[in-house]
């Protein structure tokens, strides 16, 4: 494929920008979220050409589309993402003389959509504002005294303390001789402070700004993921609470509804406490239809460096978002085995269906050399799985969340 972008287009926070749209059932764009795209139909195909020439900014955006009941939208129908091409390649059929289009796009940033329209081409627009991310300053940095700020940022241990408390007799030794043996007690526990301390001059007590700190929620959401993947990276997990929220998002098995209610939320620390409170309550992937279980949580892992899901495209251009778990139940397999277009090369792949409702749910990827770790792994599609408890409280807990 041909690189067509090496910059990064960002729009400036709560702007109105026009552009092009492409409805994709079954997918919500995560922000930095990789997607392949297989196009086939004309239209969609001479729009994307377009987005891609050198003049223009290579974006377009991604909505997808939810089936109601009552055929209503409501305010997460709204919203989508950005999406910037930075790969792509033309092939022409030199028989029929059919161009279709492969691409490979980055979610970039969250929008609202305001208006729609088709222009003469038939390709659909839209009139999007850009949702802002708002920084959120630390909950306590106007209560804090000004002799607080040396215990905030590493608290001190006794051993540090009482080195220090010797330093300081030692200095003064000329004036008073105090016996360092009976003093580094009451050292030790004055300086038991930290950043939540002076929450105590305040009207809440500190365990309320605790469940809003970006470092404790950074140290239980990885707590949580060593439950979920003792293969994942940890190197590569994102360090900042924006990044880390939009990581989460794409790589935890979300339905469509929780993914749209995340990227409603401007807050990354919204974002994280929602999605350690999925992560807490959630043992088991049920199936999307029947609710039968079909894997423990502690059977994802990863096949790539990136995390345990992936977008990939088959030839007909269906995109799929495929978690990747060691083992499964509730299976069943249909048809052949196969390694044409397998997207893990070295792998067949055969189809997976749920034995109590016979709705898709992936594939069985068996290694076709003895060399290769792991030598069988199931991809199982997200638009088909939803998290659940064996107890039934996952709505229960996001209820009381909101």
């Amino acid at each position: 494929m041909e690189d067509v972008h090496s910059g990064r287009t960002i729009h400036d926070d709560e702007s109105y920008i026009d552009i092009p749209l492409y409805m994709l059932p079954g997918i919500v764009l995560i922000p930095d979220q990789v997607i392949p795209l297989h196009l086939f139909q004309p239209q969609m195909v001479a729009m994307m050409k377009k987005v891609a020439e050198p003049e223009n900014d290579k974006t377009f955006g991604i909505m997808t589309y939810r089936n109601r009941n009552d055929g209503e939208m409501d305010e997460l129908d709204y919203i989508g993402t950005t999406a910037e091409i930075f790969s792509i390649k033309d092939e022409t059929d030199d028989i029929s003389g059919i161009s279709t289009l492969r691409i490979k796009a980055r979610g970039r940033q969250r929008f609202r959509l305001i208006e729609s329209r088709r222009d003469i081409t038939g390709v659909l627009r839209a009139k999007v504002k850009i949702m802002p991310e708002r920084i959120l300053p630390e909950n306590l940095c106007g209560a804090r005294p000004p002799s607080h700020f040396k215990f905030c940022c590493k608290p001190m241990s006794a051993s540090d303390t009482i080195a220090a408390l010797k330093l300081n007799v030692e200095k003064k030794s000329i004036f008073m001789k105090p016996k360092v043996a009976e003093t580094a007690p009451v050292a030790v526990k004055r300086h038991r402070i930290n950043k939540l301390t002076c929450a105590n001059y305040t009207w809440w007590p500190p365990w309320v700004y605790k469940r809003f700190d970006t470092d404790v929620l950074f140290q239980e959401i990885m707590k949580e993921l060593r439950s979920w993947n003792d293969s994942l990276n940890e190197a590569k997990i994102p360090q900042t609470p924006t990044e880390l929220s939009f990581w989460l998002a794409q790589n935890l098995p979300l339905d469509d509804t929780i993914r749209l209610r995340l990227l409603s939320y401007d807050s990354a620390i919204q974002r994280l406490r929602y999605e350690l409170v999925v992560m807490k309550t959630c043992t088991v992937l049920q199936c999307k239809y029947c609710n039968a279980p079909i894997a423990n949580k502690n059977d994802v892992f990863s096949m790539a460096v990136e995390g345990p899901m992936g977008a990939f495209v088959n030839p007909a251009g269906h995109v799929h978002e495929t978690l990747t778990i060691y083992k499964v139940q509730n299976i069943q397999l249909i048809g052949r085995s196969s390694t044409e277009h397998s997207w893990f090369p070295g792998y067949s792949w055969k189809i997976a269906q749920c034995k109590s409702c016979a709705n898709h749910m992936g594939w069985k990827f068996k290694a076709t050399h003895k060399n290769f770790t792991p030598q069988l792994f199931w991809g199982m599609c997200r638009s088909s799985l939803v998290p659940g408890m064996k107890s039934g409280e996952m709505n229960k807990n996001l209820q009381a969340y909101r």
